[in-house]
């Protein structure tokens, strides 16, 4: 048996030629498939691919795909800043006239800031793809771990799921226990509450109080709705054992569990039952909190 959360986490990293990359991949719960990019600027032909990964993957969750991106500017080569050059020998031929200096050096022109100035390397087409490619490539794997981490915490929730199922079957089979004794308490309380208002001298007719605690035991049955809880208890155990993205199906039949505990409840004639009940539906709102989080 296996089952999928929609909560994870992961990261990959990457590198190609000058450039470096971080992508962040997180995951939470949500009735559809949502997904949510962040890409730096100039990177937004990432977004289609980085979509169609991830809904190709996944059919339910919230998913942020954020991609952090580091690059070293690559040095072609130098060239010169013939202005600033101009610039500078202006000045130096104005302070050489009034002082008698010697003429500037090369090396020392060289030295001042911004007669040289550096030129980054320019991406050919085919260099830019390949980064791409890398990327996508590296988001697959952050996408496989976060997958991985998904189905880690559906394995835990199984059990914990497969337990609330154990419960709720523990219940019901004890309200059906305390359903049995339901029409010999209801008669015998009707016939102590008729008592009170005859006098003793009379009796009550036996047609009209057979009538009177037929109408409230009918009233009062139950084994429509723990037949009913069986059927849904069995099918929960089937839906968990599928394997499938069985989240919203669980979900479903996590409300009709309550609305037979929700009935359960309204026709109890008996405390122990009542309290019984109760516990059916604390037992179904903790499965149901649970289911919440399957894919």
């Amino acid at each position: 048996m296996s089952i999928e959360s929609m909560t994870g986490f992961a990261r990959e990293e990457g590198a190609h030629e000058a450039f470096s990359w971080r992508w962040e991949v997180r995951s939470v719960n949500n009735r559809g498939l949502d997904i949510r990019v962040r890409l730096p600027s100039g990177m937004e032909a990432l977004e289609i691919q980085a979509r169609d990964q991830a809904s190709k993957k996944f059919k339910r969750g919230s998913f942020n795909l954020n991609l952090n991106l580091t690059a070293a500017p690559e040095i072609a080569g130098y060239k010169l800043n013939e202005d600033l050059l101009n610039h500078v020998l202006a000045i130096a031929e104005t302070v050489q006239a009034k002082t008698g200096a010697k003429p500037p050096q090369v090396d020392g022109l060289l030295r001042l800031r911004g007669i040289l100035e550096a030129e980054e390397a320019t991406d050919s087409d085919a260099v830019r793809r390949s980064r791409e490619q890398a990327m996508v490539k590296s988001l697959g794997s952050a996408l496989d771990k976060i997958a991985e981490a998904r189905r880690e915490e559906g394995a835990r929730m199984l059990l914990v799921l497969l337990g609330f199922v154990d419960e709720i079957e523990t219940l019901s089979g004890a309200a059906r226990t305390l359903a049995a004794a339901q029409p010999d308490a209801i008669a015998a309380r009707v016939k102590n509450q008729i008592a009170e208002f005859l006098e003793a001298s009379q009796s009550p007719p036996e047609d009209r109080l057979a009538q009177e605690i037929a109408m409230m035991v009918g009233k009062a049955d139950i084994r429509e709705e723990i037949d009913r809880l069986d059927a849904h208890i069995a099918q929960a155990r089937e839906l968990l054992a599928s394997g499938d993205a069985v989240g919203r199906r669980l979900d479903f039949l996590s409300q009709e569990f309550n609305r037979e505990a929700n009935t359960l409840c309204s026709k109890s004639q008996d405390l122990e039952l009542t309290r019984t009940g109760l516990a059916l539906k604390a037992a179904i709102e903790q499965f149901r909190e649970q289911v919440q989080n399957i894919q």
